[in-house]
């Protein structure tokens, strides 16, 4: 056997190994570097790797340190958690399910809005579940809500988080699109491309997001206009009784949230403020609307800091762990091998889209976005874009199909969130069967995106040129 094959022989290996250990549930992070390490002494000693590629790995840990971009990311963090302790999500809950408890399926109707709006402010999937699950289940039940229907609706708009910007997976995915799209015109001749920036993933995911959000309610108002009785109406004369100065509780709840969303996203839309910038702002926003219910104490600020600097630090080791497993990995000749792979399929770049989606599909239900992105996207990234594929249209496709992988069992995160403040009379089941819905909807509308590219390039275009 060849040493070409040799390679190949290894760096599919490579891949089957890094799949299986994390499927065993060994830690991200210490299995990419562990593969990578292993792999590269053995190809050495075999005469088919240089561990002059592994010397690298410092300067990729440096610029990952040093990556301006990714400083947003624990500020975004800061800023969703702080919100969640604010008790933002009980205000927005209550009231959004008065304004809207006359309609037919209004709570859930409600719960989809706030998870919106929550998507908008803060980003924490794992937050606004655990929250909205905490105050809406009961009273969903309460009401007559199918407990299927009412699991379902929570962990759908808690996934919201993940497309609607400002999301943590954009700016993952801003800097690994980003990487990509400069390799790829790199070995196309192109020594100068268009850079790709998270401001962009954020005016473009804008739309989907929104048409995500209206494909929910349509689907929560079909289900209800079919079963009634599933999602009933709140009583007239019960929300008489609970409404009091409704116009007055209505801006007091939501004009703060909403001059926050603007002050974040506005920044970035218009110009004024790099995304980091525009989370320092978030940061501090969140505190004032903290400060101002009164949450603001020592106790709230460690604990939003603890949980900060965890998912900050495991967000940038599996960062570094996947930067030694893609040098390895091009060390082995992979980015040859996979850019070879698609440019040989047969129908060209829709059968490539088409495969890679089904793969990142499949892989939501055993593994995280953040594995997904880090290990895939590096690997097929450069590949795609070296076929003339909008950097910014393939960025959400992708964002709109990890979502999924937050819904899917047997691993879907917000599956767990919900399950660990589910009453006991809520089966697990019936949370899988809840969600079902919603991961088709979701599927509907990757498909209208991939239809329609337009939907996530033609903002971006009028509001950059």
């Amino acid at each position: 056997m060849t040493d070409l094959a040799m390679q190949e022989v290894f760096v599919v290996a490579m891949i089957v190994t890094l799949g299986g250990a994390l499927l065993m549930g060994f830690p991200v992070a210490f299995t990419l570097s562990g593969v990578a390490l292993l792999f590269a002494l053995l190809g050495s000693s075999l005469d088919l790797f240089e561990l002059v590629f592994v010397a690298a790995l410092p300067n990729r840990i440096y610029g990952i340190m040093t990556n301006d971009l990714l400083i947003a990311v624990p500020l975004f963090v800061f800023m969703g958690v702080m919100l969640e302790r604010s008790k933002l999500a009980e205000e927005l809950l209550e009231t959004m399910a008065l304004v809207l408890g006359r309609v037919r399926a209004g709570l859930g109707l409600a719960v989809t809005l706030v998870g919106a709006l929550l998507a908008a402010s803060t980003g924490i999937v794992g937050a606004t579940v655990v929250t909205m699950g905490l105050l809406s289940l009961p009273t969903m039940l309460k009401r007559g809500y199918a407990a299927t229907v009412a699991c379902g609706s929570i962990c759908a708009a808690g996934t919201l988080g993940q497309i609607i910007p400002p999301s943590i997976v954009l700016i993952l995915l801003g800097d690994q699109i980003s990487a990509a799209y400069q390799q790829a015109q790199l070995a196309k001749g192109n020594f100068a491309p268009e850079p790709v920036s998270v401001a962009d993933l954020f005016v473009g995911a804008l739309l989907p997001g929104l048409c995500l959000v209206a494909l929910y309610m349509a689907w929560q108002f079909t289900y209800a206009t079919l079963y009634p009785k599933a999602m009933p109406s709140i009583p007239a004369a019960e929300r008489d009784a609970m409404a009091g100065a409704m116009g007055a509780r209505v801006a007091k709840v939501l004009v703060p949230p909403l001059l926050l969303i603007v002050m974040v996203l506005g920044s970035i839309l218009v110009g004024l403020a790099t995304p980091t910038e525009a989370a320092g702002v978030g940061a501090i926003g969140a505190m004032g609307l903290a400060a101002a219910r009164g949450q603001l104490t020592l106790a709230n600020l460690i604990a939003v800091m603890r949980s900060t600097t965890r998912v900050s630090a495991m967000v940038f080791v599996i960062l570094i762990g996947a930067q030694l497993f893609s040098l390895v990995f091009r060390g082995f000749g992979g980015d040859e091998m996979v850019a070879s792979f698609f440019t040989d399929l047969p129908g060209g770049v829709f059968t490539a889209m088409l495969l890679t989606m089904t793969v990142m599909f499949l892989l939501g239900f055993f593994l995280d976005f953040i594995e997904i992105v880090f290990v895939v996207v590096p690997i097929i990234g450069p590949a795609l874009l070296m076929q003339d594929i909008s950097p910014v249209w393939f960025a959400i496709m992708i964002a709109v199909n990890l979502q999924t992988s937050f819904l899917t069992p047997p691993f879907g995160f917000s599956l767990f969130y919900l399950r660990g403040v589910a009453p006991p009379e809520v089966q697990t089941i019936d949370i899988y069967k809840g969600v079902a819905p919603f991961v088709v909807v979701q599927l509907v509308m990757l498909g209208i995106l991939a239809t329609f590219p337009q939907l996530a390039i033609w903002l971006p275009k009028v509001v950059y040129g």
